[in-house]
Order: structure tokens, then sequence, then C-alpha cells
């Protein structure tokens, strides 16, 4: 094999040509979330249509994707969000980073929109470049039907990236899903409508085939080994590890409930009375005890150490749906009053067949029950709301487009969501730093972007939670560039003497990375991203939560959002 330099691979959808080109020497030194903010700054009109022309999608793989390293394999994927309006960047596990990596794609740029309606699979490859190929027979198929057509037709060997029914109708909770490493299609780039992006490309599904491809070259081969030895090490005894490892995420519904901060009945609550029934421990209990094909610790990645996620079987020995998340747990269960983990996944395995954010859905289906179009605790009544959103019928297309857009309609204030997204299950009044950085990070509410409820203050208080989200939220930037998972940082953490430079510099042959590189990469991607959602308007006024959330107390606690907006306007100050 022929070493393949790294390269930057951009596709027209409305010619349909392909050009590669050279790393421009600004985007050399980024991956993942960190390149995904300078190519939108260097390249998108921030005032553009999400759905048109003008916006582009973008995939990149994390700067130490490639090697299997624990845990950071993984793909960004980014563009300018239909839901918030601003920039977005959503990753994910599953076979697509990887295969990128392999190909030497440093970045695939998809620019303008089709002529004509209809969508395509893309076929990618080394030896023939950019293949169209017509998806008129798979539209309408929902993921889990297309994945398996789609590998019978260009093998069992290749990555996909696709989309469901909810991307082709431009819904806004639309999400791009990702096969795993057992060809199942249930690794998601979820929030910001990024899968309605690539719709709007005409894109039912690209195909990645990496033949040809070899792992990313190293300029230091046995200090990266080493590296890579100390950094497992340190993820395999953290004791965290061992918590996902045996309960997944859904081990944050005990931790959660404790701080009164688990959604509850739309975010009015923080405390669930039947939380036993959804908690890690009960999923790990229904996994072990009805054998396979569930699985209690699955890997969502090759070469993954952690292995949080599962397989969550029913008692009829079929698969319900893989994985089953705390944050899937928390918005369509609890927040919904629903105290049944197989009622929950059963509603999981629908949104993710239409290709949507279980959060933002959840979400959303909380403000309908808010507005009596459901009733409180009913899978029956919140999947019929989901077959409207498949059928595409009025209600349905409202009720894909989120929680903001159910509230206009049926003029419910309890909206949970900041730059019009939805909240993560975290209630921010009980963990006030990470309401912070729902309130600030200019992606919208998302934890991912800095959850703070294992930093050591008391998160009741307004005047401690500045510096654990900002914290929180340069480390996260850091991870995302990097392509690692949020639970790989326990083992980055725990690791002394700096191993993400020692990999950086063993990888590239960089000798000037800074000892706090994960700190570094942070500063420069949300600056980036600030910038960019500056130029499309937005101000200050939109850090903040709801005003709802200033005046209701949490029930348990009495605790109402009161961080000052004096340390939401001025929490980036000393990065830009």
């Amino acid at each position: 094999m022929t070493e393949h330099k790294s390269q930057i691979w951009r596709v027209n959808t409305r010619t349909q040509e392909l050009k590669r080109e050279p790393v421009p020497e600004t985007w050399q030194r980024l991956g993942g979330r960190g390149l995904i903010a300078r190519i939108m700054v260097d390249e998108v009109d921030a005032k553009c249509d999400p759905l048109g022309e003008g916006n582009k999608l973008i995939f990149t793989p994390g700067l130490l994707v490639g090697h299997i390293l624990s845990s950071t394999d993984r793909i960004s994927v980014g563009g300018k969000s239909p839901l918030t309006g601003g920039i977005k960047e959503a990753n994910a596990g599953g076979r697509t980073g990887y295969h990128m990596a392999f190909m030497g794609i440093h970045a695939l740029i998809i620019e303008d929109v089709p002529e004509k309606e209809g969508y395509w699979v893309l076929h990618l490859s080394l030896k023939d470049g950019a293949k169209w190929e017509r998806a008129d027979d798979l539209i309408g198929l929902g993921v889990y039907e297309t994945a398996p057509k789609l590998l019978e037709k260009y093998g069992d060997k290749v990555a996909i990236s696709l989309i469901g029914p909810g991307g082709e109708m431009r819904m806004k909770s639309a999400g791009i899903q990702n096969i795993d490493k057992d060809k199942i299609p249930s690794r998601i780039a979820a929030r910001g409508g990024l899968g309605a992006v690539m719709g709007s490309k005409g894109l039912k599904a690209i195909v990645f085939d990496h033949a040809g491809g070899q792992k990313p070259a190293l300029a230091d081969p046995e200090a990266f080994k080493v590296a890579q030895k100390d950094y497992t090490q340190s993820v395999m005894n953290h004791p965290q590890s061992v918590t996902y490892r045996d309960y997944g995420t859904a081990a944050m519904a005990q931790l959660t409930q404790r701080f009164a901060a688990i959604p509850v009945h739309n975010f009015s609550r923080g405390t669930f009375d039947n939380v036993d029934a959804i908690s890690g421990e009960q999923l790990r209990e229904f996994t072990l005890t009805r054998g396979k094909p569930s699985d209690a610790s699955h890997a969502c990645m090759a070469g993954c150490t952690i292995k949080c996620s599962n397989v969550f079987g029913g008692e009829d020995g079929k698969i319900i749906v893989s994985p089953l998340e705390y944050e899937t747990i928390g918005l369509m269960g609890t927040n919904l009053d629903i105290d049944s983990l197989d009622a929950i996944g059963r509603m999981n395995w629908h949104v993710n067949d239409l290709g949507l954010d279980s959060i933002e859905v959840g979400g959303a289906l909380g403000v309908a029950a808010e507005a009596g179009l459901m009733k409180w605790g009913s899978e029956e009544d919140a999947q019929k709301l989901i077959d409207e959103i498949r059928a595409g019928t009025e209600l349905g297309r409202i009720l894909g487009d989120g929680a903001v857009t159910v509230g206009k309609k049926y003029g419910i204030e309890r909206v949970p969501a900041v730059k019009g997204q939805v909240m993560s299950a975290y209630e921010p009044r009980s963990i006030k730093g990470t309401g912070v950085t729902y309130a600030t990070t200019p992606q919208g509410a998302d934890h991912t972007c800095g959850l703070t409820i294992r930093a050591q203050v008391n998160h009741l208080d307004p005047t401690q939670q500045k510096d654990a989200s900002l914290n929180s939220q340069l480390n996260m930037a850091g991870y995302d560039t990097i392509g690692a998972c949020i639970f790989a940082g326990f083992g980055y953490a725990a690791t002394p003497d700096g191993v993400v430079k020692r990999l950086l510099k063993s990888r590239y042959g960089w000798d000037d990375v800074p000892d706090n590189i994960l700190q570094a990469l942070g500063k420069e991607t949300i600056k980036l991203e600030r910038e960019f959602n500056k130029r499309a308007g937005f101000t200050k006024e939109d850090d903040r939560l709801p005003a709802w959330m200033t005046r209701e107390a949490i029930p348990e606690n009495g605790s109402v959002f009161d961080v000052s907006e004096d340390v939401l306007d001025h929490i980036f100050d000393g990065i830009e």
C-alpha cells in the first residue's frame, strides 16, 4: 500500500463533482469540532439559509482518529444548524471517523444543493473517487431497513453515514446515523438538525470505502506506542470506567436523582418516584437475566475498553434497541413520567429509525404533554405522536421540528431549550454550572459541551459556577477536536505527564505542542464558534436560560437558576 497524504475532499451536490485538495496550513492542526469551526468561519456566510445552497455539511475525524486509541475514533459532523440558526457540531462513534482517517480524508466538505428533488447514495473510495447512485428504492425507509441494503450492495467492510425519513422531511431534530462495528446504524450525530442539512443536499447515504487505505503515518511509532499504553492503562484502571462498563450512561439516573436534577414532567420536578425502575442497575439486571442478544457492556467503536454502550433485549430474546442511553431515559422516560425501560426502549427504536435526536424529540413530547396532546406516563400516546412524525402530518412535522416549535404552536412557556435546542437530562437549576454551559456554549443547550456534575463545587451556589463551566467547556471542545469520547476524559485526565501532548507529538512530529493542549484547542474552537454566531446575529441576550427557570423553583430544593447575567456575559473574556 502506498501512503496517502491527508487531503480535503470537496463534493458539489449540484454538479456531482469531487475535488481533492491539499490541507490549508491553518487547518492542519485542527480536526473534529475545531476544524468544523475553522471551515465555517473561513467559508460559510453565517447569514445563509441552513437548508440552502450556502450552507456546507462537514465531516471530519478528530486529530487522533485512526489508531484504535480507546474511545478516540469519533466522527464530527457540522454546519449551520436549522434548529439553532448558529454553528453546530455533533459527533458519534461507529466506523465513519476511522474509515475517513484510513482514506486520508482530513475533512469532507459537501457543498451546494441539487437542482432537482430526489436522493442519492454517494460512494467515496480511493480508487474511484465519488460515484453517485440513485436512492429511489431507499426513499422513506428507516435507517434499520436502509443500512442492510447498502451493506449488501457495497460490502460489509464499508462505513456508512445515512439519514432516515426525518432527514428526508428536513425536520429540525434530524441527525445523521453511522453504522457501528456490528453494522448497526445506531451511532447518531444527533443534535442540531444536521440530518436535515444532509437531506437538503439530496443525500440519503454516504458510503466510505477504505479499500487500499492505511493507518495514518506516525512520526515516532515507538513514542506513540508508549503513550498509547499509558493512556489505555489509565482508562482501564479509572473507577469511572468500571462504573460505565457495568452500568453504561444509565448510571447517571441515580446520581442525578440525588442532586434533584433528573428531568421530570417537562422539567417541572427534579426527582422521579420510581427511579429504580429506569436506573442503570435495573438496565444491567435486565440485560444479564434476559441473556443474549442483550449485552450490558458493548463497544460503539472498535478497540474501546470502556464499553459503556449496551444491547437492550426483551424477554422474548429479541433486541429492543441498542443502545439505550441515559439521555433517552431522561428525556423520553422521566420527562414524560414513563417508568418502563421496555417502553422507553421501544420508543427509542422508532425515533432512531426515523433518524431523529431522542433528546429533542423527548423534549418536544414533554411540551406536547403540557399542551394536552398526550397523557403523562402513556407509552401508547407518546407512540401515536411518534407515528404522526413518521407519517409527516402537520402535527408530526411540528413535533419533528423540536420543542420550541411545539411551544410556539400551542402557547406553552415551559420549553426547556436554549438557542432553540432542548436541554439534555441535567436540570440546570440543580446543577447550575451545567446551566451556565447550556446558556453560553455556542452550540445550544448540550451537556457534552461542558457537564459540571462532577465538579467539586456547591452546585446550588450561583457564585461557584463560572470556572467549573469554563474549564469543562474548554476541555470538551479539546476532546471533540482530537476525536475523543466524553468518557475518554477519565483516562486522559488521570494520565500524568501530558499524554495528549505526547500522542500528538509522536503522531504528527509537532515539537511545539503546549502542555495544556486540550485547553488551547478548546479556546481556539470556542473563539471561532462565537465569531460565527456573532456574524449570524447572536448577541449576549441569546446566552440565557429560559426566563421561567429564573422564576420557577425546583420543588425538592427550592432552587431557581440565579447565576448572574454578568457571569454569563463575561465567561469567555479570557479567551477572546
